[in-house]
């Protein structure tokens, strides 16, 4: 991809478009697609723009409302003032993977020292109200990724998100929070302490103009950034509802790999997990390595260890014979396995993930199962 570097014309078109309320980033690109570039969306005639899928005279009329044009000349001004930076979705320093959703935003603004290029990149959520099995597991996780050196992308708020990105600064990891609001201001404000540390080893990204405020439909559109950054992402508790379970839900509507850490039945700060796992939203994540193996990254064999068999594991008929079948036939589909051991697929699907908790088991890329 090009490294193209907007004139100020351009520049305040694009923010233009931003502007709009009717114009989103899917239908901005079209439109500068159609037209060549971002400054002649605006010089061109009504009816060659009426010829692109979804432009209709409402948003002709609304691509010349004076009004957009000097909000956008405004943030202009005050982005050249504090020598704020930038990635267009044309540049070759925007996201790689951000970049293959159809609905990332024309322009993320950037502070800190960001350094995406070959890089592993996960993007790691969940629930604000982090409990000492969560601060726990985000501590250890980050220190058995640590040697792969990946990216950890989050949200910088309360609970998990600020768990996961301190812990990643603790290994000397590059971690971006992804932001509901400008870079004018910080929230929460009590997290300004990690402000430095974080911009040392990584940064910070949003797609807000000076004049947002952590408004909470910000936080929803935030969320596609963070699902949209990485390879994987990985849901560290959750209960049954929460902006956690809707950026897994985004991510796999990018078609991205979803782990969920499993908690206890009856832990309201598991459910969220819990119900992704049982609905087969998410693979069942119990240490990174489980992450490593599902995700193809090599890893250097002495900075691994092993995955042992547990020794004299206690098995049911059931367990028995899809154990057996699978240690005879190798790597099987979920609905094969139903059909040679004469079970109801529902049936085992929760065989194998109970297979999976003893340690017999494992899933594999494909939806495929094999006995350990």
């Amino acid at each position: 991809m090009a490294d193209i570097q907007l004139s100020e014309d351009e520049f305040i078109a694009v923010l233009r478009l931003q502007n709009i309320p009717n114009v989103g980033d899917v239908t901005a690109k079209k439109l500068i697609s159609h037209c060549g570039g971002p400054t002649a969306v605006f010089y061109d005639k009504a009816k060659h723009l009426l010829k692109i899928d979804g432009i209709g005279s409402h948003t002709i009329k609304s691509l010349h409302d004076r009004e957009h044009l000097e909000a956008a000349q405004d943030e202009y001004t005050y982005i050249k003032s504090k020598g704020i930076a930038y990635s267009y979705f044309l540049n070759a320093d925007y996201p790689n993977y951000l970049n293959h959703c159809i609905d990332s935003p024309l322009l993320l603004f950037k502070r800190g020292a960001i350094d995406l290029e070959g890089r592993k990149i996960i993007s790691v959520v969940g629930t604000r109200n982090i409990t000492s099995y969560g601060a726990a597991f985000c501590e250890r996780f980050i220190e058995e990724i640590s040697p792969l050196n990946p990216i950890i992308v989050s949200g910088f708020a309360y609970g998990v998100d600020i768990a996961i990105q301190k812990a990643a600064v603790k290994h000397g990891l590059q971690t971006i929070g992804c932001l509901a609001h400008g870079l004018n201001q910080i929230y929460p404000k009590v997290h300004a302490k990690y402000l430095a540390d974080i911009e040392k080893n990584g940064g910070f990204f949003t797609e807000f103009w000076s004049t947002s405020n952590p408004d909470r439909e910000n936080f929803l559109k935030r969320n596609r950034i963070i699902a949209g950054m990485s390879e994987a992402t990985v849901v560290i508790e959750s209960a049954e509802k929460g902006g956690s379970l809707v950026t897994a839900d985004i991510a796999n509507s990018y078609n991205r790999d979803v782990f969920a850490v499993p908690g206890r039945a009856d832990d309201k700060f598991s459910l969220g997990c819990n119900n992704l796992i049982k609905q087969q939203k998410a693979r069942m994540l119990t240490s990174a390595a489980d992450l490593v193996y599902l995700l193809g990254w090599d890893v250097e064999e002495k900075k691994t260890q092993p995955v042992q068999k547990q020794l004299f594991v206690e098995m049911d008929d059931t367990e028995k014979s899809i154990y057996g079948f699978l240690q005879k036939q190798g790597k099987q589909l979920l609905d094969s396995i139903a059909l040679e051991c004469q079970l109801p697929v529902f049936k085992v699907s929760s065989t194998l993930l109970n297979m999976e908790m003893k340690g017999i088991v494992r899933p594999l890329p494909g939806k495929l199962f094999e006995a350990l």
